[in-house]
């Protein structure tokens, strides 16, 4: 089957112009999600650019915003879905609360403990409007990502890597570049229309979700100049990354990922890769053009895109401003994650992390918003500073955003399954990452 590359290149089935678009659309793809390019002394992605862009429109955030968590709050109730299980109830009803909450925003009136710079104003500005609109914009250009063969073709390549070590198709590889050059957003956009086309089964797209889909190195430095450690920028960055992906490849053969099933979106055939051998250019060529070749115009797969785009932003829109302000709330005025954090002080004393409990406390914080760690060990020793510097990322799971976007998708992963996750993600970050930083300082 593999041999009839070479007969169906000799009949012209992938002329030089079909080859030609096929180089276009992935080069597009590339640029718009994966290539940084400075506008006006900024550095990022072009769609970033694109975003802040529209971002400075007259009225734009207060109007678009709003819009979005007001319609994707009441879109339940006017489906009459809001009520279908216990799970869809109880996020349809704090939805709602999402709506007071952007109202809050917008006009910068509500109760004082609310308004403080760190809670509503911060989930407002810093997630909400930038996840709502990226998503939708991100979706326009997604087709040339995820449509046109890209993905198969870099599948290839990468399924030697992935399936052994991560338990995930080689073209997740796309998803994981995409989140630290991207964001999580974009990568969980990429994810949940890939699985529901039935080429991740749901055990993949959960891996990928709970996995892959961290923050930017963008916000990585952020949390570095916070923790004055930008002066070791590179070793933060890799050591992070190295990390984030060893703990994954454990997590994937943990409870409750390795129990998963591997089915299909809505029990469909699903389309798996195959097991490739031989010359994996030719093969990834191949791969690539056949789907090219059983793809939409590029006008239908943008507004078909486009349409995912909106209803996942209204999915998500109402629980990122609901969900982070109830998180930051409790972690700020609450002793909550002060308890939660006894549970990773046996693992910050045995690996001799200076401060161990404040450590504790501090990674307990990781889960409301993972830029809250951060701010409660600027003061602390280098080591310390590094470790929560790097789990804040490795932990990928948090309430302020990327757990209202995951519990937004399709990808069939429960609250407590995140829970559960974030803890092992934790613990095994503290275990990996600690005994490293005793040998580098």
């Amino acid at each position: 089957m593999r041999g009839g590359f070479i007969n169906r290149m000799a009949e012209n089935r992938y002329d030089g112009i079909k080859i030609f678009k096929f180089i276009l659309y992935a080069a597009i793809g590339i640029f718009m999600f994966f290539v940084p390019i400075k506008v006006n002394g900024n550095s990022s992605i072009p769609l970033d650019h694109i975003v802040n862009y529209i971002k400075t429109l007259p009225y734009f955030e207060p109007v678009y915003s709003g819009l979005i968590v007001t319609v994707g709050g009441i879109l339940p109730f006017v489906n009459k879905t809001w009520n279908k299980d216990k799970t869809t109830a109880v996020f349809s009803l704090i939805k709602i609360l999402g709506i007071v909450f952007i109202l809050m925003g917008i006009s910068n009136r509500g109760p004082a403990f609310l308004m403080a710079e760190g809670v509503i104003p911060f989930i407002y500005s810093k997630i909400v409007i930038p996840v709502i609109t990226i998503v939708p914009i991100g979706s326009i250009f997604l087709a040339f990502l995820v449509n046109y063969g890209l993905m198969e073709f870099v599948g290839v390549f990468m399924q030697p890597i992935m399936k052994p070590i991560w338990k995930t198709p080689g073209r997740s590889a796309i998803d994981a570049v995409a989140s630290f050059v991207g964001s999580y957003s974009l990568a969980l956009l990429i994810t949940d229309k890939v699985y529901q086309e039935g080429k991740y089964t749901g055990k993949e797209a959960a891996i990928i979700a709970t996995g892959f889909s961290t923050v930017s190195a963008t916000f990585m430095i952020i949390v570095a100049k916070t923790l004055g450690i930008m002066d070791q920028w590179l070793l933060y960055f890799w050591l992070t990354l190295i990390i984030t992906f060893i703990v994954t490849a454990i997590t994937a053969r943990l409870y409750p990922l390795n129990k998963k099933p591997d089915t299909y979106y809505n029990n469909q055939e699903g389309y798996p890769e195959e097991l490739y051998t031989g010359n994996r250019f030719k093969l990834a060529l191949e791969e690539g053009m056949e789907a090219f070749d059983n793809a939409p115009t590029v006008v239908q797969s943008t507004l078909d895109n486009l349409k995912s785009g909106v209803i996942l932003a209204l999915s998500i829109g109402p629980l990122l401003m609901s969900i982070g302000v109830i998180g930051v709330v409790l972690a700020e005025y609450t002793p909550l994650f002060d308890i939660v954090g006894y549970i990773f002080y046996p693992f910050t004393l045995i690996t001799r992390v200076p401060e161990p409990l404040l450590s504790a406390k501090a990674m307990a914080l990781s889960i409301a918003e993972m830029f809250l760690p951060a701010l409660i060990v600027t003061e602390a020793p280098i080591i310390t500073r590094f470790l929560i510097a790097i789990v804040s990322v490795s932990e990928i799971l948090f309430f302020s955003a990327s757990i209202p976007c995951i519990m937004g998708t399709k990808i069939p992963i429960s609250l407590k399954d995140i829970i559960i996750i974030w803890i092992e993600r934790v613990i095994l970050s503290i275990l990996i990452t600690a005994p490293i930083l005793h040998i580098m300082f």
